[in-house]
């Protein structure tokens, strides 16, 4: 069976850095670093291969893609000792693209993923700052809303720029707790209006959503062009 899925960090390293094609040019990196005991945060990378894979299939996973990536979040939580969707000290992620060769900007990045309703809560209180909690879900829920649902953009920031307003705030920096929390709120009534479902609580929805998105991104309009005026071959795939 094809491996999709190598590790790295935490004394681990399936990969290196001479695996560029297969892993791109961050997991590649990371790999490599890990490789030589430098103190490299744990993660995963799935790789270019899968990414050729997903679009011959359909954009539809493999059974076997989605038992490696719980074997790679086990990895994570192993190491960091938190536990993905857990309500009392939540593992948040990043889901990053990574060709073999630097596209800036032309593909999706999604932060702070595995924040819901419940492990905000979770996250307040274990890192003693409310208004971190509620200020890192409202960017997630913007973010995802972007990059995965395909949402409008404008209107979460009109939405903020209400919030201020109503405050007298001329600062993002002035807003507290409370005023997050109520924009979370608020950004969560434009999910449901826009997409006509509530914003995704199940934090492995969130994650394959956010893989899918990425994955995504290549034959975006943007990187598409990019690779035209760069002479990138389109079959080359990225890394996740």
């Amino acid at each position: 069976m094809t491996k999709y899925v190598y590790r790295f960090g935490g004394g681990v390293n399936d990969g290196g850095k001479g695996d560029k094609n297969l892993l791109g040019g961050k997991g590649a990196n990371l790999d490599g670093m890990a490789s030589i005991g430098l103190p490299v945060p744990p993660g995963f990378t799935i790789t270019t291969e899968m990414c050729t894979r997903y679009y011959e299939d359909g954009e539809v996973f493999p059974d076997s893609l989605i038992e490696e990536v719980k074997q790679g979040i086990a990895h994570i939580e192993a190491v960091t000792g938190k536990m993905f969707g857990d309500k009392a000290d939540p593992l948040l992620v990043s889901v990053r693209s990574g060709a073999r060769v630097s596209m800036p900007g032309m593909m999706d990045t999604v932060l702070n993923l595995g924040l819901n309703d419940e492990t905000v809560k979770g996250l307040a209180e274990a890192s003693g700052d409310a208004r971190f909690a509620w200020d890192s879900y409202r960017r997630f829920i913007q973010m995802y809303s972007d990059v995965v649902l395909g949402l409008d953009h404008s209107a979460f920031e009109e939405a903020l720029e209400i919030a201020k307003e109503d405050k007298g705030f001329h600062l993002d920096t002035q807003m507290q707790a409370e005023d997050w929390q109520a924009l979370v709120g608020e950004y969560e009534k434009i999910v449901e209006k826009q997409w006509g479902k509530p914003f995704p609580q199940d934090v492995q929805d969130q994650l394959w959503g956010a893989i899918s998105a990425v994955f995504g991104s290549w034959q975006a309009d943007r990187a598409k062009v990019y690779r035209r005026l760069n002479d990138i071959p389109g079959d080359w795939g990225t890394a996740v």
